[in-house]
């Protein structure tokens, strides 16, 4: 038997090579960040899907599954985990969770508040999102300290074009008119304070407003000379286009969740100097 026993031990993975450290994050944006950070040492896999919302998902069965192989689950407090957060760590007791948000501040602008006062997009700004892979970088060294180094390397490499990618778009935003953009869901607020600018948004905390609170809104963005209405496409656009319809304006598409981040933020920036008829760099 002790022989047998032996025999399995050595039967290591024939090229030497250590299996790939289990993560699971909430969002597309966290699962960029993580794989850039972890290289080939990490197998990444998103809870929220494409096209679905944070504010309503319920995980599926396959990713329960997951989670119950996981080694560690990053949060970033959108608001299904505030329903599932127990649920997902008696899945799996011993899977470290880490919180990405560690370190970051709540946005000061107005309009920033989602849900129940609080905005999880923090990723929506570059250097918040550098402290989240930062965070991250910690929490995969202390799963895996022999491959320090390669965390190391991935998050340095990260952190350097996070750097640049700030400074493009606080270029391609150098010449706006206003600062204020107007927007369905406040998922901006973050983005909005790293650049001097100020959201404002139709709906808070998952509710649309009132008539009286409308009209308000109307109003303001009238006299902003606001012509355009960014939605993300998880959200219905029905009250979105009334509104621009009242400012003879259009809707556009904004997505705060995209996989695709550095090149998603770079668009989000030019289609904001767009909506604002600045010249663009």
């Amino acid at each position: 038997m002790w022989r047998f026993v032996l025999l399995l031990t050595l039967v290591a993975p024939a090229n030497g090579a250590a299996e790939p450290l289990r993560v699971m994050v909430s969002v597309p944006p966290l699962k960029y960040l993580v794989e850039r950070v972890g290289g080939p040492r990490v197998q990444v896999r998103s809870m929220v899907q494409p096209g679905f919302s944070p504010a309503t998902y319920e995980p599926m069965p396959r990713q329960v599954k997951d989670l119950a192989r996981a080694d560690l689950y990053v949060r970033s407090g959108v608001p299904f985990e505030n329903a599932w957060m127990t649920r997902i760590r008696s899945t799996n007791p011993t899977m470290l969770v880490l919180d990405a948000r560690e370190g970051i501040p709540a946005p000061a602008t107005e309009g920033h508040a989602t849900h129940d006062g609080h905005d999880p997009h923090a990723w929506t700004s570059p250097l918040l999102a550098k402290q989240m892979a930062f965070n991250v970088r910690d929490a995969l060294i202390a799963l895996a300290p022999e491959d320090r180094a390669t965390f190391e390397s991935g998050y340095q490499t990260l952190a350097g074009e996070l750097d640049a990618l700030d400074e493009e778009i606080r270029e391609i935003l150098s010449d706006l008119t206003t600062p204020r953009f107007m927007v369905y869901h406040p998922a901006w607020g973050h983005f909005a304070d790293r650049y001097g600018l100020v959201q404002i948004a139709i709906e808070s905390d998952g509710k649309e407003p009132g008539a009286r609170a409308l009209a308000n809104l109307i109003e303001q963005a009238r006299q902003d000379g606001i012509t355009v209405v960014f939605i993300q496409p998880q959200f219905d656009r029905r009250m979105a286009n009334q509104v621009a319809k009242a400012i003879g304006g259009k809707v556009e598409v904004l997505d705060p969740l995209s996989a695709d981040y550095t090149k998603n933020l770079r668009q989000v920036a030019r289609r904001l100097a767009e909506a604002d008829g600045a010249s663009l760099p």
